[in-house]
């Protein structure tokens, strides 16, 4: 090989250089991901985790269910004070309402006396807001009331027929779920009940101040079917008293049963 070939091959050596691949060194180890940056990693997915959670949990609320605290003796003993029930919010609305069942309602006017503001610290009023607000805590019932539906819109409720039972459209109703010893009602009533409302009773029916107590006041006792939160289906709570609340088969002995409208 001429000197001039030899050049030419060492200027093209010089230029274009063959790098060796990098060798890690034995003791040698890539970088890991520092612990700040682990921690950092955990409270973000922790917090998405839990702004889901609180999501989820108000759109059930909102739109689906809802936890009530039973604050009296008036629905004794188909619910004792301290029980937590589920309410449906949707019934009245895409599910029948029906005679029998038990729901959840707004105070149409009067008929609670002024309640007494629970006592706490500030740190726990916002807490136990927050949970109720997302529904993570029952109401604490101090506007609502819960009793059994007797009389639908249209329907003719009277007390009592010879034998001491409440008719409805004509038609004695079988109350196998009132308080055992109480009476249908020891005060008579003759009433119709008017479009968009009900006619609701408590199942202790001499310590519930019900529909036979406020007609004097707003609505003539009636409660208007938007003031009904839903229906109380289900006791979840203490768990001694876990119970379905199903529509009673009495129900089904009036003529015409239909859902609200």
């Amino acid at each position: 090989m001429s000197s001039s070939d030899g050049e030419t091959a060492a200027a093209a050596a010089e230029e274009d250089p063959v790098t060796p691949p990098e060798q890690s060194s034995p003791g040698e180890h890539r970088p890991q991901r520092s612990a700040a940056g682990g921690v950092v990693s955990l409270l973000r997915e922790t917090v998405l985790v839990v702004a889901v959670a609180l999501v989820v949990s108000l759109v059930v609320k909102t739109f689906l269910l809802q936890a009530f605290f039973i604050p009296s003796e008036s629905m004794e003993r188909t619910l004792d004070i301290g029980d937590r029930v589920i309410v449906s919010k949707l019934t009245p609305g895409p599910f029948e309402l029906h005679r029998g069942d038990v729901v959840v309602f707004a105070d149409p006017g009067g008929w609670l006396p002024p309640s007494v503001p629970t006592q706490r610290g500030a740190v726990g009023t916002v807490v136990a807001d927050a949970l109720t607000f997302v529904g993570l805590l029952p109401e604490d019932s101090d506007d609502h009331l819960i009793k059994r539906t007797i009389g639908l819109p249209g329907d003719h409720v009277v007390c009592c027929d010879a034998d001491g039972r409440i008719s409805v459209n004509d038609v004695a109703l079988d109350e196998t779920y009132l308080f055992p010893g109480a009476e249908p009602s020891l005060d008579a009533f003759d009433v119709t009940v008017p479009a968009g409302e009900l006619w609701v009773m408590g199942d202790n029916r001499e310590h519930s101040a019900d529909s036979r107590y406020n007609r004097e006041k707003p609505y003539g006792g009636f409660v208007p079917l938007d003031h009904v939160v839903g229906r109380a289906y289900a006791v979840v709570w203490p768990v001694s008293h876990w119970d379905w609340l199903s529509t009673p088969s009495a129900a089904a002995q009036v003529p015409g049963v239909s859902g609200a409208e």
